[in-house]
């Protein structure tokens, strides 16, 4: 009588726990102009740590040369934040250069703006059909090259979370560091080699290192031993390319 009374009880527990654990709905975006270009779709779902991270996401040559964004946070796209002005030290929106934020996409892209860094500004923004509102939380991003892809190419994807402090990356490891002190932990960089060629491709970006930790070079560290909580920002990050 108490193991079927038990075995009931743990039925309904089971039953409670999967109703609970349902999946996450992925929002879904679309960038990119409609032309004869490749669609690829970037599957993202969230890590235990997200908590609204930037985002770049660019195509490259197999020797990882840069060849065109695909995707870029409106906010470093377009140089203005809509909250934050931190000339005026108020909550409000204005232009702003965030040279820490995607600093390894910045200096793959090369394009030098009119102060002399590699960031998007109002004056020489990215273009609209790759810019958009940061995803919230998990999301299918389908994307579009400019022309058909045929060969091996890398995509690559680079996250940024701010004050995502740790044991290495403290708030006072660079202290008159004005860029570190608003993004902590190193924005991360991830990439997957596809090949066109083979029709339609899955594959799963992993992280290859993480850029300088308050974007003053182009550099990338591929020693990821000192990041924790960044890494798990992102759970999974997938593509597939489809091409016809």
């Amino acid at each position: 009588m108490k193991t079927s009374i038990f075995l009931a009880v743990m039925a309904t527990f089971l039953l409670l726990t999967s109703v609970s654990r349902k999946p996450e709905v992925l929002s879904r975006e679309r960038y990119g102009t409609d032309n004869h270009g490749t669609s690829l779709t970037i599957k993202f779902e969230r890590g235990k740590f997200h908590n609204h991270p930037l985002f770049a996401i660019w195509l490259a040559d197999e020797n990882g040369h840069f060849i065109e964004t695909l995707y870029v946070s409106q906010t470093i796209g377009k140089g203005v934040f809509p909250r934050v002005n931190r000339k005026a030290g108020m909550w409000m929106a204005g232009e702003i250069q965030r040279p820490a934020a995607l600093p390894y996409w910045a200096h793959q892209r090369g394009k030098i703006n009119e102060y002399g860094t590699y960031l998007p500004t109002p004056r020489h923004p990215e273009v609209d059909g790759v810019t958009g509102a940061t995803p919230k939380a998990s999301f299918l991003m389908e994307l579009k090259t400019s022309q058909p892809l045929h060969g091996i190419y890398k995509v690559l994807l680079e996250l940024n979370q701010s004050w995502d402090w740790n044991e290495y990356w403290t708030n006072d490891k660079f202290p008159k560091d004005k860029e570190y002190n608003t993004s902590s932990q190193p924005a991360l960089v991830y990439s997957a080699t596809i090949n066109t060629n083979s029709g339609i491709i899955d594959d799963t970006l992993k992280p290859i290192g993480y850029s300088h930790y308050s974007g003053k070079d182009g550099s990338l560290t591929t020693d990821l031993s000192t990041l924790t909580t960044a890494l798990k920002i992102a759970k999974s990050i997938t593509v597939t390319i489809n091409q016809k």
